[in-house]
């Protein structure tokens, strides 16, 4: 995600309201079509999954389109209609529909693929930083990698506990700064390789489009493309901002589906025909593509500095404005009782310091994996796996959600209404169901770990990170729920909820935080 993304609503609405395309004010002003598009654009398009596909040169193009309509499409126009009629995000999307135990557990997820995410995001940036400072061959060392996910994770993390918003308007120059900028260069530098006559790493021809087929393993990193697409449900929330949703969200949608295919596979391409694929690395592709280019027109190693610097603030930026906004969303949830006390804790500035402590271990752990496996790209992919593993969860939970809330609640007002619901959030829902299987087969050439416990060490991780929410639920304690007698009063109690139907709420009946998810 590009922030890759995954954020709580109340965290993505505050970044839309800083972000240079939204409109100075959202009370008074209209989004228009093309407005809410490169919302969409800057928020989900993302550099740090292009090389895991520019290996399939062409074939890309076909790896990119099938995710993108059978998830991409259908997760925006879902997440539109849940949005205009039910305040809260996921959290109140799901419990409406199938309770509170799986709306606390939707959330969760929606916070751990982001802690996931993290390490992902920042290896990325630490390849980047080898090619500025460094020596470029650190973009392969496991510890160096580690070192820098640690640094810049808990650096970012106290600059978060600080509060403000800073980092959060500076978030969404450096998401165009850093993504889009260096995605028009490739896009120039490629076609005049192609143009120009150079030797291309690939094959060009039209044949090329569809990828070899070798067995189920050699596209397995469709899977990452899911990954890459996640975060349409995010912008979901402004459908309301737009003077005629019901025909301005889905051209919206169509054209940011659009836009995020043509960021996504020209570079891809273009690093294609310059990088060979037996040196294209899944952290450090982007660099090498520009290093390549700007070495082959007689250009200083100080171009290629300076467009890795350009990358590495953009990604840097991305994780530092989004950094506290998952954990806001599963603190909305925390404190009506689904978590302990002590990871409902704030500093006097209201940041929740329990939750990101815990997110802060678990990334310190995950950042581990860069210095156990010597293969930095192995180890990327393994946690790009993980993480959308435990996403693709979440987002069958929002998928059934909307089919259960057509049937039980059908009377709820909704400024938006997808057409053939059954049809297109069931279609969303098998294609991450079928994303979720192969994200246990290895990829082709994955040699980390033994080809039989890839999916037993997959398996492991959705458990370990995933099954905590039940727990936490089946454990709760009346003790754990801080709020005022008139607050539980005006919004019940979890053992209130559970005695009646789930659909029984009003859609206008806010989550508890307002609008976190």
């Amino acid at each position: 995600m590009s922030a890759d993304a995954t954020a709580s609503t109340d965290a993505s609405g505050r970044a839309a309201s800083n972000h240079p395309l939204a409109p100075r004010s959202a009370v008074t002003n209209f989004l228009g079509v093309g407005q809410l598009a490169l919302l969409t654009l800057v928020v989900v398009a993302s550099l740090r999954s292009l090389p895991a596909m520019a290996v399939f040169g062409l074939g890309s193009i076909t790896l990119y389109l099938i995710p993108a309509i059978f998830f991409l499409v259908p997760t925006a126009l879902v997440a539109a209609e849940l949005a205009t009629g039910w305040k809260g995000g996921v959290y109140v999307w799901v419990r409406e529909a199938l309770g509170n135990r799986w709306g606390f557990t939707a959330v969760w997820l929606q916070w751990i693929q982001n802690v996931v995410w993290y390490p992902t995001q920042l290896s990325f940036i630490a390849a980047a930083l080898a090619f500025v400072f460094l020596d470029p061959k650190l973009s392969n060392s496991g510890f160096f990698t580690a070192i820098v996910i640690l640094v810049l994770y808990w650096g970012s993390t106290l600059v978060t506990l600080r509060g403000g918003n800073l980092f959060a308007k500076l978030g969404s120059w450096g998401g165009i700064l850093g993504t889009l900028l260096p995605a028009a260069l490739l896009v120039v530098f490629g076609a005049i390789w192609v143009f120009g006559g150079e030797k291309s790493e690939v094959p060009l021809e039209a044949s090329a489009v569809i990828p070899p087929f070798t067995g189920l393993a050699s596209i397995v990193l469709i899977v990452s493309n899911v990954l890459a697409y996640a975060g349409m449900e995010v912008n979901a929330v402004h459908v309301n901002q737009m003077k005629d949703p019901g025909r301005g969200y889905p051209r919206s949608v169509f054209l940011a589906a659009i836009l995020i295919l043509l960021v996504f596979i020209l570079p891809t391409i273009a690093i294609a025909v310059a990088v060979p694929q037996k040196e294209l690395g899944l952290t450090n592709g982007i660099m090498l593509a520009f290093q390549e280019y700007f070495g082959h027109w007689g250009v200083g190693e100080w171009a290629t500095a300076v467009v890795s610097a350009l990358i590495a603030a953009g990604a840097l930026a991305s994780v530092v404005a989004w950094i506290a906004g998952p954990s806001k969303g599963l603190l909305a949830a925390a404190e009506t009782g689904l978590l302990p006390p002590a990871l409902q804790k704030r500093n006097r500035e209201g940041v929740q310091t329990g939750i990101l402590v815990l997110q802060g271990s678990i990334v310190t752990l995950l950042a581990a994996i860069f210095i156990v496996v010597p293969d930095v790209s192995a180890a990327f992919v393994a946690l790009i796996d993980m993480a959308a593993a435990l996403y693709l969860i979440m987002y069958m939970l929002m998928f059934a959600s909307a089919i259960v809330l057509r049937r039980t609640a059908p009377d709820v007002k909704r400024a938006y209404r997808v057409p053939a619901m059954n049809l297109i959030a069931g279609i969303g829902f098998l294609a991450c169901l079928a994303a979720f299987l192969l994200a246990f087969i290895p990829p082709d050439g994955f040699t980390a770990f033994p080809a039989a416990a890839y999916p037993w060490i997959v398996g492991a991780v959705i458990v370990v990170l995933g099954v905590p929410p039940l727990i936490f639920y089946a454990a709760r304690r009346p003790g754990w729920d801080r709020r005022s007698d008139a607050d539980k009063a005006r919004r019940g109690t979890h053992e209130e909820d559970e005695g009646v139907a789930p659909s029984a709420a009003s859609g206008s009946v806010p989550s508890p935080g307002g609008d976190a998810t």
